[in-house]
């Protein structure tokens, strides 16, 4: 993360002081100029410059980043040291929520405060954890409890909700960690500024980090001398403790000097532990800036390519309002072309709207026409079936007469075949009788004259009212031929005359026959003669042709 980079670039940014050799007392002692051997600087330019060039960054890009880097080493190389404050103070256990006293060291160039049982300690016991945005102050409450130490509680708060709490020796020490950790907070948030100027998207340059480097490392050094007169107070507050102790035996100049060579010796084994410590660290963050050099140089890199993408865009969007623009001026003209096709449709629909509705009224006219003319066919339907069904009755009626005529015809037809049979014979008789008259007149002489000519007035008499009381139509009467006649009438020979009855008697016989009306009210069967005018009544002396029948 960014964080421990900035941290790793402000560990290194000025050199570490260490212990005097005085346990009650701290020194400033320069360290050499930090010694970049383990790095191989030709190796790492090149490794850099390679993936700037890979991730395609600008020639002035990298040369940029070169010399903030160099700007790095070049305050790291200088003589400026390190100031660590370091001294005792009370911390309240999480669990147990008891005071125990421990050795802690504050670095605030990094922003590291680690803690230690004893200060002789080699291994560090813990850690406490802050950044820029924690809450460090003096509390007004007394969380030790004694009344020595009113004023002396140091509270911790970090935003993961985690609470540090904290007892000096004195006032004035608390004053000073407050101090001292309130001007790391500035250095670490100067050290995320540079770290995002690297990249771009910040404001603030190394040298302000240098700045705020120096004014911690200045109140690191203040405050450590108000936490060695603290530690002082205290130390005279134990040897009065232990002044006030009998001396059983006095203590010769060997043991002094044995106590006296003690002491030194464990503060150089400790002091040569704290140089492996420091030379450890020195590496790691050598490590880390290295990493927060690549990490820069890939935020560059990335800058750069954000740069080329941006310049891209540019190109794009200006291309695009271009393209924008002329399909813009082409969408308006054809907005326009559309908007006078909308009004000629409009105009068209209003002409398709007007003659729709007339075509409504026309075919709403048609519609009542066709229902009317429906109801006409109905009509004429109707009047269809009851004229066939007249025409039926009708046809049933004439078919009824046609059978009644043929009938009728047939019927006719017989009667006059009968009379003419019966004409026929008639005239037969009157000629044989005609004869027979002649005959006898001829031979009885002027004696039977008068009763043949009487016979024949009766029988012309007989003949003729027989033809005045019917008349025979026109199509009725059927014209014979003489041969018809000849061959019709039976050949009368000799023996027959003898079988003529009387005159009186043949007149007898003959009866008047009634007409065709009276024939078909009555139903009667009788043969009807018929004579139409007596122009046309048949005479003895007329040919057998000019008689008509009817049947």
């Amino acid at each position: 993360s960014a964080k421990p980079n900035l941290t790793a670039i402000s560990a290194i940014s000025s050199p570490s002081s260490t212990s005097s050799s005085s346990p009650h007392t701290l020194q400033r002692k320069p360290l050499k100029p930090l010694s970049l051997d383990f790095i191989d600087q030709r190796a790492f330019r090149s490794r850099r410059s390679q993936n700037m060039a890979s991730n395609g960054a600008s020639p002035k890009i990298v040369d940029a980043t070169e010399n903030s880097l160099e700007k790095i080493k070049r305050q790291l190389a200088s003589g400026s040291g390190r100031n660590l404050l370091q001294g005792p103070l009370f911390k309240r256990s999480e669990t147990l929520r008891k005071w125990n006293e421990r050795w802690v060291i504050l670095d605030p160039t990094t922003g590291k405060m680690e803690y230690k049982t004893r200060r002789n300690e080699p291994t560090i016991k813990g850690t406490i954890l802050f950044d820029e945005n924690s809450t460090i102050s003096i509390s007004p409450v007394n969380f030790q409890g004694l009344p020595k130490y009113n004023g002396c509680c140091i509270y911790i708060g970090t935003p993961q909700k985690k609470d540090y709490f904290l007892c000096a020796e004195t006032p004035g020490a608390a004053r000073a960690w407050v101090a001292t950790l309130h001007a790391t907070q500035l250095v670490l948030k100067a050290h995320k500024e540079a770290v995002d100027s690297l990249s771009g998207s910040g404001s603030s340059t190394l040298g302000t980090v240098a700045t705020v480097v120096a004014a911690a490392n200045s109140t690191a050094l203040e405050s450590s001398k108000e936490i060695q007169a603290a530690m002082q107070v205290s130390l005279r507050n134990a040897l009065k403790i232990t002044a006030n102790k009998p001396v059983d035996e006095p203590l010769d100049d060997l043991t002094i000097m044995k106590e006296t060579l003690r002491v030194k010796d464990e503060e150089l084994r400790n002091l040569a532990r704290e140089l492996r410590s420091r030379d450890s660290t020195i590496k790691e963050i050598a490590d880390k800036l290295s990493e927060t050099a690549e990490a820069a140089v890939a935020a560059a890199s990335a800058a750069h390519t954000m740069d080329e993408q941006r310049k891209i865009v540019c190109v794009e969007f200006e291309r695009l309002s271009k393209d924008s623009e002329r399909q813009q001026e082409a969408a308006i003209l054809k907005l326009k072309e559309l908007e006078e096709k909308t009004s000629s449709l409009s105009k068209e629909k209003d002409q398709l709207v007007k003659e729709r509705d007339s075509a409504l009224q026309e075919a709403h006219m048609w519609r009542s026409e066709l229902a009317k003319a429906r109801e006409r066919a109905v009509i004429l339907e109707g009047a269809v079936v009851r004229a066939e069904e007249k025409a039926r009755v009708a046809e049933a009626s004439g078919e009824a007469k046609a059978k009644e005529a043929s009938q009728r015809e047939a019927t006719a037809w017989t009667e006059k075949q009968e009379l003419l049979a019966y004409v026929n014979m008639l005239q037969s008789q009157l000629q044989r009788q005609q004869v027979f008259e002649e005959k006898t007149e001829s031979t009885n002489g002027d004696t039977s004259l008068p009763m043949t000519k009487e016979t024949e007035k009766d029988v012309d008499k007989a003949c003729l009212s027989i033809s005045r009381t019917a008349s025979i139509p026109g199509e009725n009467v059927v014209h014979m031929s003489e041969e018809q006649v000849v061959n019709a009438q039976p050949p009368v020979g000799e023996n027959e005359w003898n079988d003529i009855q009387a005159t009186e008697a043949r007149v007898s016989d003959v009866r008047e026959i009634p007409t065709e009306t009276q024939r078909d009210r009555s139903n009667s069967l009788d043969i009807t003669v018929v004579t139409p005018d007596e122009s046309n009544v048949p005479r003895s002396d007329l040919p057998p042709e000019s008689f008509h029948h009817q049947p």
